[in-house]
């Protein structure tokens, strides 16, 4: 076997258990969400098992990643990142400014107007506005931020940010590991 390819896949399964571990994921939560047995997902971070297709794809589904960065195909030696902006609901817009899952991520939005609605997650966001008012909901407390300021919050609080009147607002947008969990919308406490 090529001893380029070789690398590549001795790497895979160590960035599969990092990934796993950075979002404070165990064995059988992954195999859970995979369909794939603890015994084959203990194998793969090992490197005691071959990656393939059929394993890799579930575990690129269950972590909201592409493919190539489980992969982390050989760099073409440009290190700018290439941005490939996602069009989100009416009018926003999420460039992602970091290539691949792990410590911290980040990427620029653009929010349009909408409806608030509470999040809680595991992680630790910043928020940086760029352009436009941005409104951001913290527990019972909501703040306005302008161009050049700064919120910070961990992410287990329940919270919403968007613009703070009728036009979009651009902002820069990072967060740790666990960030990027699936999040639990929030119910009304019932004592309220």
């Amino acid at each position: 076997m090529d001893e380029e390819l070789e690398r590549v896949l001795d790497g895979i399964g160590p960035r599969l258990r990092t990934l796993r571990r950075d979002r404070g994921l165990t064995l059988e939560a992954l195999a859970a969400t995979t369909g794939l047995s603890v015994s084959t997902l203990s194998r793969l971070e090992s490197g005691k098992r071959r990656p393939t297709l059929d394993l890799l794809i579930p575990l690129a589904r269950a972590h909201r990643v592409a493919l190539d960065q489980l992969v982390a195909a050989p760099a073409s030696g440009d290190p700018r990142v290439h941005l490939r902006p996602l069009r989100r609901s009416a009018g926003s817009v999420l460039v992602p400014l970091t290539q691949y899952p792990g410590r911290v991520q980040v990427f620029k939005q653009v929010l349009a107007p909408r409806e608030p609605k509470l999040v809680k997650h595991d992680g630790y966001e910043w928020l940086y506005v760029l352009a436009g008012e941005l409104r951001l909901v913290l527990g019972g407390a909501e703040f306005t931020l302008r161009p050049g300021e700064v919120a910070e919050f961990d992410t287990g609080e329940p919270h919403w940010f968007g613009p703070a009147g009728p036009e979009p607002v651009e902002i820069l947008h990072l967060f740790g590991p666990r960030g990027d969990q699936a999040v639990v919308r929030t119910a009304p406490d019932a004592a309220s």
